[in-house]
């Protein structure tokens, strides 16, 4: 599972995070949970991939632990709970070839995840049409988590 970032927010608001702190909030926030590695990538897109047993967590479980880590390190950057911005967590499987042949591309059936965090989710959604999107797509293809104020 590789995971991306969209800071959707005004750096005025919260503080924007460097590639290394990104991967830093899954590696930390994830620690508890048993079956799992992270790293960070290099690659222009993707930042951190996530390992874990496909056999004791689902996609959409991943997804949830990785919303839950980044607001609470955004608490712990002193951000109030009622300040804090909606993070979308939005998965799905590359069904096509990869685009490039560097060893941290997406590859064939592997799970993108686009960690997005926004002033409204509702929004956000809207504006990249997700609906439309997932619409032909299988539901095990795809998911998508909220966390909300």
């Amino acid at each position: 599972m590789l995971l991306s970032h969209n800071f959707n927010v005004s750096p005025e608001m919260i503080p924007p995070l460097s590639r290394e702190e990104f991967a830093e909030v899954f590696r930390l926030g994830l620690r508890d949970r048993p079956s799992y590695q992270t790293r960070l990538v290099n690659h222009p897109h993707w930042i951190v991939e996530i390992l874990f047993d496909h056999q004791q967590f689902s996609p959409n479980q991943i997804g949830e632990f990785c919303a839950e880590a980044l607001a609470n390190k955004r608490i712990g950057q002193g951000i109030a709970t009622q300040s804090l911005p909606d993070i979308l967590v939005l998965g799905g499987i590359k069904t096509t070839p990869p685009t490039s042949n560097s060893p941290d591309a997406l590859q064939t059936s592997d799970w993108g995840v686009d960690v997005v965090e926004t002033i409204s989710a509702d929004s956000f959604l809207q504006d990249i049409s997700w609906e439309t999107t997932v619409a032909s797509k299988p539901i095990e293809e795809i998911f998508k988590v909220a966390y909300r104020n």
